[in-house]
């Protein structure tokens, strides 16, 4: 059974966020005899252009300091998305992470100027014999991954799972977990407003007298599915499997690896932090988790948040928690220690 400890904070201070991931990170450098290597960067996402929910970089202010008074060298690191915007290519994508104010750290982008560069790691499992992940990730045996839990259109939710499998896949590993992910449009729902042709980056949907999309020109990234405004788009899961595959490229991203995962659960919307716009909270902010298993953490997160919202919220992301376990990554049976 996994430890995963928790800290309580609901005020949104990003003062109290940021300590308590620091005595979290004590506490567990303390009871489970971790030792650091010398440099250990830290997996983070630096939100995309107009989202205002994503976890500020002040929430990881006493991480950082906790790292330099201990002499780990550490860096942001990330990888570029699958979409165009402004996190596609590695100059864009670190200016818009200083204009977000992430500028405490040195920043690696791990996959190359457009997500060319990955080594393919072997895992052999239901879906992937391989997956491509971003090449500086091969260079460190160890990573602070730095999640925020939230809703996500396509994993149920996203949390230390999803931060490995799409944070530190390149391009084409983000492309391989979407493949054959194409939504589909309830025509009596919708209103052809056309936002879902704006919002495509790939332009796949046509708007003939009802939104129209081309399914072999899309990407699965669920954008129109975020935009739509009365619930036309849904996506079409029929053996596509996107769960499963997300939760074999984590298995891929932390072979072999020595983690540690904090995982923030607050600013808890429906969709990631991709999406960029102003998105409306879904339910109150909880608190902070810290694990050296990411499942557990995750099983943790929605485990809690269903209990103290009484909702089923993001439910369906339990499917890649119960896949994590079948190919023997994690464990989903934790013992939760809570710090006061």
């Amino acid at each position: 059974m996994s430890k995963v400890y928790f800290k309580k904070v609901t005020d949104k201070s990003e003062e109290k966020l940021s300590k308590a991931a620091r005595e979290l990170l004590e506490v567990l450098v303390k009871n489970e005899n971790h030792i650091w290597e010398k440099t250990v960067p830290m997996k983070v996402h630096f939100g995309e252009k107009g989202n205002t929910t994503y976890i500020k970089p002040a929430c990881y202010k006493d991480v950082i300091e906790y790292m330099g008074e201990n002499q780990i060298e550490s860096a942001y690191i990330e990888t570029n998305v699958l979409y165009r915007g402004s996190r596609t290519t590695r100059d864009s994508h670190i200016e818009l992470a200083k204009e977000h104010g992430f500028t405490q750290l040195p920043i690696i982008i791990a996959d190359g100027d457009h997500g060319e560069a990955y080594d393919e790691i072997k895992i052999d499992k239901e879906y992937f014999s391989t997956c491509k992940i971003g090449t500086e990730f091969s260079k460190y045996n160890q990573f602070l991954v730095m999640a925020h839990f939230k809703g996500h259109g396509s994993a149920g939710f996203g949390g230390a799972m999803k931060q490995l499998a799409m944070g530190f896949a390149a391009r084409g590993g983000k492309l391989a977990q979407h493949s054959g992910i194409s939504p589909k449009v309830i025509e009596k729902k919708c209103i052809s407003c056309g936002l879902c042709v704006k919002k495509c980056d790939v332009e796949a949907i046509e708007m003939k007298e009802k939104a129209f999309i081309h399914s072999e020109k899309c990407v699965g990234c669920a954008g129109c599915i975020a935009v739509c405004p009365v619930g036309a788009i849904v996506n079409d899961w029929s053996e596509v499997n996107f769960k499963e595959k997300l939760a074999e490229y984590a298995y891929a991203a932390q072979k072999d690896k020595d983690n540690v995962y904090i995982t923030y659960l607050i600013n808890i919307t429906k969709e990631c932090d991709c999406m960029g716009q102003h998105m409306d909270e879904v339910a109150s902010d909880i608190g902070v988790f810290i694990s050296k298993d990411p499942v557990a953490i995750d099983a943790a997160c929605i485990d809690m948040l269903q209990n103290q919202s009484e909702d089923k919220l993001f439910d369906d992301g339990r499917e890649s928690i119960e896949h994590a376990v079948k190919i023997g990554f994690g464990s989903k049976d934790y013992e939760l220690i809570e710090l006061q």
